[in-house]
């Protein structure tokens, strides 16, 4: 089965979720932005939500192996067997690493 994947990058404000959320019109995939990912696992208050709500309060970046697993998780859903779109995702080479293992065929 053949999944549209679209990654948008950008700087923060570019304008990466409004596009997004403007195709979702069209397109019937998901967008996944890893500051949301990381957003509703602070509040669910487990402990890598503990984790994630320390770095955040003080203004640090979470670490790319908390943000790859949310997302390799997040990928695995039902809603994104046909694709997904990636709002700010990868960051770093060693997130553009980890999304290329995820579109690997299954």
């Amino acid at each position: 089965m053949r999944r549209t994947i679209i990654v948008f990058l950008g700087g923060p404000g570019a304008g990466k979720g409004t596009q997004a959320q403007a195709l979702m019109r069209y397109l019937p995939i998901p967008q996944i932005s890893t500051g949301d990912l990381l957003r509703a696992e602070a509040r669910r208050e487990t402990e890598l939500g503990q984790e994630i709500s320390r770095d955040l309060s003080i203004g640090m970046l979470v670490g790319d192996e908390i943000v790859n697993h949310l997302l390799a998780v997040r990928v695995r859903k039902e809603d994104c067997n046909n694709g997904f779109m990636l709002d700010g995702y990868p960051r770093t080479l060693s997130q553009a690493v980890a999304l290329q293992s995820q579109l690997r065929p299954r």
